[in-house]
């Protein structure tokens, strides 16, 4: 894992634009989704965000945001093509790491609805849910958390 640069926000981006349609929703959901998707030099530069690489090239990504005792994993995206090779759980494993080593009691995660097996998989566990509606219909985001105690 390195840690990402302002430079690298495009890059970063397009893997989690990538990584979001992999599920197939609605071109129009994405659309309304692409601000949460776009990851700036800012938010690089504000929060600590990790490249993984393979062959020196980006495959995947993860981000956190403090908050009082415990950090959000704002983001984690692996390249569709990359998928099933062990590059997500790695990711997760050093977000796990960086939030320990900051001294979190846990690590909060609000998943697409798509990702909650795997967060499962990993360790986490249903702490509650974001409701909202799309096109008259009911989303719900799973809420996750990982105790680092």
């Amino acid at each position: 894992m390195v840690r990402a640069k302002p430079d690298d926000a495009s890059i970063l981006s397009a893997i989690a634009w990538a990584a979001k349609a992999l599920w197939g929703y609605p071109s129009h959901w994405m659309e309304q989704w692409r601000e949460q998707l776009t990851i700036t030099p800012e938010f690089i530069a504000r929060h600590d965000t990790f490249i993984g690489l393979l062959e020196q090239q980006p495959v995947g990504f993860h981000a956190l945001v403090e908050r009082q005792d415990a950090i959000n994993l704002e983001h984690l995206w692996v390249a569709p093509e990359k998928i099933r090779q062990g590059i997500g759980r790695a990711l997760f494993q050093h977000a796990v790491q960086q939030a320990t080593v900051r001294q979190a009691v846990r690590l909060t995660i609000e998943a697409d609805p798509h990702a909650e097996p795997f967060y499962l998989r990993m360790g986490a566990r249903r702490v509650g849910v974001i409701v909202s509606e799309l096109d008259g219909e009911r989303r719900e985001l799973p809420v996750l958390e990982f105790d680092l105690t």
